[in-house]
């Protein structure tokens, strides 16, 4: 007699995803912020926005992943960061616009769910939405067994927040005269990655564990090329 086949011996593990949502309820929760928002684990999420705040509000909507900067974070086997750098490259659009982000969605995809590692990147989204001021709204995880290689996963992220119509900025504004001000990088974000790959590790020939002599001036003399490529995207709210 053949073995049953069954939803888990297809690859998708149902009590694993479940006990990523316990592992993750508190967390989520923690973006609240007090706001009484709609339960975490529903087939979509409701936000009370309090439209007599506004005189003519505009709602906006950013969405992003965090692209090759993941593989960074594969190489390291450290995750507690890049959930950060997701909600940073979805919320400074917003933010570019004038706009406060209200909540923020993410979308998880692996081959095969490891609860404690999600929960660790879900640990940064919400450390994420904290620093952005939104709350973190829901999400979802997509297990699509031999989709991605065996530890690996893909992050997409969606931000809607809100601003007066009149105070919406498009750059339609700009014109000669204008004062330009410059804001110091915090490093790399999530943009280029693929480059710098190809040079430090390529063709420098440099592993994620090396700490380069000629990065000893500008960073701690402990702190690994890996570590220091994983700082998180800074997120100017």
């Amino acid at each position: 007699m053949s073995e049953e086949t069954t939803y888990k011996s297809a690859g998708v593990d149902v009590e694993e995803g479940e006990r990523f949502v316990r592992l993750i309820k508190p967390l989520v929760e923690s973006t609240y912020g007090g706001m009484k928002v709609s339960p975490l684990g529903g087939f979509a999420g409701a936000f009370p926005l309090d439209a007599g705040a506004f005189r003519e509000p505009l709602l906006v909507s950013a969405t992003d992943g965090v692209g090759t900067k993941l593989k960074t974070a594969f190489s390291a086997r450290k995750f507690d960061t890049i959930g950060i750098d997701l909600v940073a490259m979805s919320a400074n659009d917003v933010i570019t616009c004038g706009a406060k982000p209200l909540f923020f969605l993410d979308y998880l995809a692996t081959s095969k769910l490891d609860s404690e590692q999600a929960a660790e990147v879900v640990r940064g989204i919400c450390e994420g939405c904290v620093q952005a001021g939104c709350v973190l709204m829901g999400g979802e995880t997509a297990e699509m067994p031999g989709f991605y290689a065996r530890g690996e996963f893909d992050l997409a992220g969606f931000c809607v927040g809100v601003v007066e119509k009149d105070l919406y900025i498009d750059g339609g504004r700009v014109g000669p005269g204008d004062a330009v001000i410059g804001l110091a990088s915090s490093g790399l974000h999530s943009n280029g990655y693929s480059l710098a790959r190809k040079v430090l590790f390529d063709i420098g020939d440099y592993s994620i564990d090396s700490k380069p002599p000629s990065l000893s001036e500008t960073i701690k003399p402990s702190k690994t090329l890996g570590e220091e490529l994983l700082s998180p995207t800074a997120i100017f709210s």
